[in-house]
């Protein structure tokens, strides 16, 4: 039973290396669009474990702690540490 069982994986491993794939090739310009578009998300797309996470990157700072607290988070990061990550 266990040698059928292993043949069979085997035969269906080696039609399926057999087929092949094909490769997936993206042109620069093609990353650049999508790569803009995902930079473009506005911030009140964050779910709340990303909103968590600028907290306890910010917390580290009093200026931005004390920021977050009156502009918001998403202000006060920006301010501190740049863009948002994701």
């Amino acid at each position: 039973m266990k040698t059928l069982t292993l043949l069979s994986i085997c035969a269906l491993l080696s039609v399926c290396w057999s087929m092949g794939a094909p490769e997936v090739v993206m042109t620069r310009d093609l990353a650049a669009v999508l790569l803009r578009r995902r930079r473009a998300a506005p911030a009140g797309d964050l779910s709340p474990l990303q909103l968590e996470s600028l907290w306890e990157v910010c917390e580290l700072h009093d200026g931005c702690d004390e920021m977050a607290e009156t502009a918001g988070i998403v202000a006060a990061y920006v301010a501190y540490y740049g863009p948002v990550p994701f």
